[in-house]
């Protein structure tokens, strides 16, 4: 398997854990515990990561799209750190979930390194330049990225957003 096969299961690998993340909160009854603030932190991960991935797909590789993509990750974990905060006490937080979340931590440092050694002399010689990818991936490769993401995380996220939400306004929260 080429290295961008091994990339892309590793995506795949990602996006499964993440799945199996909203399973356990819709095991713990997230709309019920933890609630609107959870879901709406889980919203902030999935954009901050969304919003990485989609540069990942425009930007060529180079310094800037490995800053942004630093900030990117930072962000995700700091976030990480309130989601947790949040859901702590309020639901049970399994050992298996807490396993999950080991995987949707990491997952984006490693890529984040593999990135930055992957680079090359010819990343680094365009020095801060911003540049688009030229010629544009192709439709499929769009396609092979964002269908399994939509269907394993941001369907699920939908889902849970709603029920939080309906919950919350249930209970009289507005």
């Amino acid at each position: 398997m080429s290295g961008a096969g091994w990339a892309y299961a590793g995506y795949l690998l990602w996006l499964l854990a993440g799945w199996a993340d909203f399973r356990c909160h819709r095991r713990s009854d997230l709309p019920h515990t933890s609630g609107l603030a959870e879901s709406l932190l889980h919203v902030l991960q999935m954009g901050l990561m969304g919003t990485l991935v989609l540069a990942w797909l425009a930007a060529r590789p180079g310094l800037p799209l490995l800053a942004l993509s630093a900030l990117l990750v930072l962000a995700h974990a700091v976030a990480g750190y309130m989601d947790t905060r949040t859901a702590w006490g309020r639901r049970p937080v399994t050992p298996l979930e807490q396993h999950i979340h080991s995987v949707l931590d990491a997952a984006p440092w490693i890529a984040l390194g593999v990135a930055a050694f992957g680079q090359g002399p010819a990343a680094l010689a365009r020095g801060w330049r911003w540049e688009w990818r030229a010629p544009a991936p192709p439709a499929s490769a769009w396609i092979a990225v964002l269908l399994p993401a939509l269907l394993l995380c941001m369907l699920p996220l939908l889902a849970e957003l709603t029920a939080a939400w309906r919950a919350r306004a249930r209970r009289g929260g507005g």
